[in-house]
């Protein structure tokens, strides 16, 4: 009697299964792969085979997929492509497109809401935002390629976002043509070895703390990094150039604190770095071994008292170093053993470090600094003479931007 009715269960279930299989294939114009997400057992392994399949999918168990690079799903214009509610779940080798278009439910590649997950080896296009992580913690993003969907980079979602989520690892990913990498509220993560080009914002953290940013290359972009709000931060060998957006910068700060700038290399862009002054004695950042090279401004702040520290860095063709919304508030910042190439000093005793101190003045910089509509004219003829005039004939005082003790005499 158990056998027969255990025949009947496992009849049952089958006719529920072909009934569900006829009904989604009806509906869609491929295999749906949440029938089989279905099918496999919790921890289990699902390897489907190559070929399309229909979305949109949600786990709720913890699984594996295996596309092995030759599994695409589609969510045909509807939501997020792959939800993952589960934890210790790992996804790989998936080619995921079509998400939704809705900025309010924020249709992604992968919506992840779970802890401890591997995406890894993904690609992902075609869709609004790229990996949407809501609220989820101890997770690996590595080897994914994402952009999303063609259009100007302010209508399209986050490569990267990140809402309330801590202890990420996000490394070795490409991001290309999408809007922003942004975190909010998540703290102690980890960015590294990750490609931005063609976008909006490349790191955009804000009340997000303590996360890392390292080794990340950004170009082509309209700013780099974005900080606001956001402290205790190391940044620390990444490459930022070909920035050239007007109001861009490299790297922009407002009202963070402690941040470690190290061994970053900033080339070609509009803005090397834009800060505010400090607000109190711990409202600092220090800058260590950064190469600012060809920028248009290497640096520019902005506030009424300076306080940062600057050592070691190196200044090289830039069009002008330092810039400040009024002298004092870079003058007062503490500069020390910097690599000039405009200065014009000796180093009579071969010590490495110059007999007299680097000073910086605002010539005919003022102009262009104050007009910026004046930029137009920089390194022509005419502002070449003006600025020539101001510093040979010095009818007024002109205002002291910064003050290197100890310039380093040979670059590094």
């Amino acid at each position: 009697m158990r056998t027969y009715r255990k025949l009947i269960v496992n009849t049952g279930r089958l006719w529920i299964m072909l009934s569900f299989l006829l009904a989604m294939t009806s509906v869609y114009a491929w295999p749906p792969l949440q029938l089989y997400i279905e099918l496999t057992p919790a921890n289990g392994v699902l390897r489907p085979e190559p070929g399309h399949y229909s979305g949109p999918v949600t786990i709720t168990r913890p699984i594996t997929i295996e596309g092995q690079g030759k599994v695409i799903v589609d969510a045909e214009g509807v939501g997020s492509v792959l939800t993952v509610a589960a934890d210790n779940t790992v996804i790989t080798g998936l080619e995921l497109v079509n998400s939704g278009n809705s900025f309010d439910d924020m249709d992604a590649g992968i919506t992840l809401k779970a802890d401890k997950v591997r995406i890894e080896d993904n690609v992902i296009h075609d869709t609004l935002f790229g990996i949407n992580i809501v609220g989820a913690n101890d997770n690996i993003i590595r080897h994914n390629r994402i952009s999303s969907k063609d259009r100007k980079p302010a209508l399209r979602g986050d490569g990267l976002r990140m809402w309330n989520s801590h202890d990420n690892l996000i490394t070795d990913n490409r991001f290309i043509k999408v809007r922003d990498l942004f975190l909010t509220n998540s703290e102690a993560n980890r960015l590294e070895n990750n490609y931005i080009s063609h976008s909006r914002i490349g790191f955009e953290l804000i009340f997000s703390h303590e996360n890392e940013l390292l080794k990340n290359t950004i170009e082509y972009n309209s700013t780099g990094i974005m900080v606001v709000y956001s402290n205790e931060l190391l940044i620390r060998k990444n490459t930022i150039q070909h920035l050239r957006s007007f109001a861009g910068s490299a790297m922009a700060f407002k009202e963070s604190n402690n941040i470690q700038i190290l061994d970053n290399k900033i080339l070609h862009c509009a803005i090397g770095m834009s800060a505010n002054a400090p607000l109190d004695p711990e409202n600092i950042i220090t800058m260590k071994n950064n190469q600012f090279l060809y920028n248009d401004i290497a640096l520019y702040f902005y506030g009424e008292r300076g306080g940062h520290i600057l050592e070691k860095n190196q200044f090289i063709a830039n069009i002008l170093d330092v810039q400040a919304s009024i002298p004092e508030a870079s003058f007062y910042n503490r500069w020390q053993g910097n690599y000039w190439d405009r200065y014009e000093g000796f180093d009579r005793n071969h010590d490495g470090i110059g007999d007299t101190p680097y000073e910086s003045f605002l010539w005919a910089d003022r102009l262009w600094a104050d007009v910026p509509m004046t930029r137009f004219f920089r390194g022509t003829p005419m502002l070449e003479t003006i600025d020539f005039m101001e510093r040979f004939t010095s009818f007024s005082e002109p205002a002291v931007m910064l003050r290197d003790p100890k310039p380093v005499f040979h670059r590094p």
